[in-house]
């Protein structure tokens, strides 16, 4: 597979009409005057205060003409884009159990770069994004006028990963398996995307029972027609040793919540509260099981 050819091609899907007003706004603002970056909850560019005077209003109508923000939180000075995700509470969940230093690292469905922007603070060797969206990669362009990372950030998907420059120490692919409709060709992407001995972050919708069954719904789950398998924690296993996985760790198990999901000004669209039954937070609209989401360390 010709990588080159194919990111020249996608380049060009920020000149599509809803794209192309977006980085000419992004690349209109004044070279941004950043005292300090704080890689917290919030990711945070302190400001110079007469920068901020002056340019704040600028700041946040770009920041909303990007919307919706699914990933977050971010504060640009004293503007906060309040994310439909509070993302700090997977990726607190998660940090206890990873360890980046000078490691090569990526992250598949990165969306705007929160989880990469958060991963600095271990000190990799590399940071690398894939996410085929030109949107959430103009929230990233816009944030990294602020933030001056060094992440990488590719309009790739998890199906090049085979075929990347250089394979990957540690992956992270978090909330994504669900959205694939051949989840264990999705796996074994992952598992020739990682060094021998590399490991494999993974989160993915579940559902409680005993054996290798997965719910597929018929239409839609939770309102999101795009979600094809939704595993039990054996089912989930069995595919990844059918992908090639030699080891399959739980870390955790969430039930999702409005604490986690929710509706804010910054995406203008329904969110957790809208996708339950409202006389039973336990189901879906469509009456499958309410999402629990499952938590795994996966080595090659």
């Amino acid at each position: 597979m010709d990588l080159g050819a194919l990111r020249a091609e996608r380049r060009k899907w920020l000149g599509w009409k809803n794209i192309a007003p977006l980085q000419e706004a992004i690349g209109a603002l004044r070279e941004p005057q950043v005292e300090r970056v704080e890689l917290g909850d919030e990711v945070h560019a302190v400001l110079d205060p007469d920068y901020e005077a002056q340019e704040g209003k600028r700041i946040e109508a770009t920041a909303r003409r990007l919307m919706p923000w699914r990933k977050g939180p971010f504060c640009l000075g004293k503007l906060l884009i309040d994310s439909e995700w509070r993302s700090q509470i997977k990726y607190n969940l998660l940090e206890p159990h990873f360890d980046l230093k000078d490691k090569v690292v990526g992250d598949i469905g990165c969306n705007n770069g929160y989880y990469l922007f958060r991963m600095q603070s271990q000190n990799p060797a590399k940071l690398v994004g894939f996410d085929p969206s030109p949107l959430y990669y103009s929230q990233f362009l816009f944030l990294n006028r602020f933030f001056r990372s060094p992440i990488r950030y590719e309009l790739l998907g998890v199906e090049h990963l085979p075929f990347y420059e250089h394979p990957f120490d540690t992956l992270f692919c978090l909330g994504v398996l669900y959205h694939r409709s051949d989840p264990i060709a999705t796996l074994k992407a992952l598992r020739k995307g990682l060094k021998k001995g590399g490991e494999l972050f993974l989160d993915t919708f579940m559902i409680e029972g005993e054996g290798e069954i997965c719910l597929s719904p018929a239409e839609r789950y939770g309102k999101v027609p795009n979600v094809y398998f939704v595993p039990t924690i054996d089912a989930l296993k069995g595919w990844c040793r059918r992908a090639g996985f030699s080891d399959v760790e739980v870390l955790e198990i969430r039930k999702t919540d409005t604490t986690e999901q929710r509706k804010t000004d910054w995406i203008e669209t329904q969110s957790l509260g809208d996708f339950l039954d409202p006389k039973d937070s336990s189901r879906t609209v469509e009456g499958y099981p309410a999402p629990i989401r499952l938590y795994v360390r996966v080595r090659n």
